[in-house]
């Protein structure tokens, strides 16, 4: 009983290490861009989408790794996405077409 306590310990560890250790990274929506066009984090990290513009965006990605859309949100409110699988996926906003982001994460 005691070996099976003492695996399942380890295996619980294993699994959530990446996540004991996340980070979050904060983009900015400004001038109608993001405020990085291309990031690189890790599973179990998170990003915060923070509006800096004076109008709503919306931040969406329809990439299969991580699907997900963040609705219209105003000048001074955030979102957060928290990534869980390695890949890449693009970000855009539903309502500035040319705002892309790419995150690769690892």
């Amino acid at each position: 009983m005691k070996d099976l306590i003492i695996l399942v310990t380890t295996l619980m560890l294993t699994i959530s290490a990446p996540f004991l250790s996340a980070k979050e990274y904060t983009v900015g929506q400004k001038n109608k861009e993001f405020t990085e066009k291309s990031l690189s984090i890790k599973v179990g990290d998170s990003v915060k989408f923070e509006n800096q513009d004076p109008f709503f965006h919306n931040v969406f990605s329809l990439s299969e790794l991580k699907t997900f859309d963040l609705g219209s949100f105003k000048k001074g409110k955030s979102k957060t996405v928290t990534f869980d699988k390695a890949g890449k996926i693009d970000v855009e906003c539903a309502i500035h077409p040319n705002m892309r982001l790419s995150i690769e994460i690892k």
